[in-house]
């Protein structure tokens, strides 16, 4: 089994990136947007949202909420967006499919039924729980952020027998402007963030990490996590 294309996992903070470029798109949230609940936890139903450090940082802008990883946040614009749009932009990255790789056993990671978003599902997806993905679907959907919001299909050779491989015919499914923007973020982030001391001098990286928790039999286990980076180079 190849792992990129045939497991699924909970990305977590990484797919933060994911939303809020679709946020951008939508024109529901600029840059310079203010967080106005990131005064603490946010309450929905019988749960209680809190960021990872349980530290919160009031009026956030969008940049400082993705350099922060904010939780609350990143639920103030999945608000902004609403559960529909939020749906639709997934969709429209390629999530729930498969990315046509030339690849055996890949999987789509099939995304859960409308009908079965609540709140609660809507708000958790912002920061990356509560959906899985594949990571050859995270590598795709942020490289349509780098590619100016074109998204394309993989493919793994150049050449066979010879003869050049075409590349498919690629998607825009953000705008330039929103791809832009985004890319600024993310390099913010990466300067500003808390990986910080790990990025490589005289290189311009445009990144988010990612700390998910893992799902077993119905819950989170208490202490396994999976960290990640996604991200590209030179931005």
């Amino acid at each position: 089994r190849n792992p990129v294309v045939a497991d699924a996992y909970e990305p977590g903070s990484t797919f933060k990136v994911i939303v809020m470029a679709s946020a951008l798109d939508a024109g529901v949230i600029k840059t310079d947007t203010i967080c106005t609940i990131c005064t603490g936890p946010v309450v929905i139903g019988d749960y209680s949202i809190k960021t990872w450090n349980e530290k919160y940082y009031p009026n956030s802008t969008m940049s400082e909420v993705i350099a922060h990883s904010d939780n609350t946040g990143m639920v103030f614009v999945g608000r902004k967006l609403g559960t529909e749009k939020l749906l639709l932009y997934l969709a429209k990255f390629g999530f729930g499919q498969k990315t046509g790789i030339n690849l055996q056993e890949e999987t789509q990671a099939a995304l859960k039924d409308r009908s079965a978003w609540y709140e609660i599902d809507a708000a958790t997806a912002t920061f990356g729980q509560g959906i899985a993905v594949t990571p050859i679907q995270m590598v795709r959907a942020v490289g349509a952020i780098a590619n100016r919001g074109k998204l394309v299909t993989p493919y793994i050779v150049e050449k066979i027998g010879g003869k050049q491989v075409k590349a498919s015919r690629s998607e825009q499914v953000i705008s330039m402007m929103a791809a832009s923007e985004m890319t600024k973020i993310m390099i913010d982030s990466v300067n500003k963030g808390d990986a910080k001391w790990a990025r490589p001098k005289d290189i311009l990286i445009a990144g988010k990490t990612g700390t998910a928790q893992v799902p077993v039999q119905g819950h989170y286990d208490k202490d396994k996590t999976i960290t990640s980076f996604v991200g590209f180079a030179p931005a």
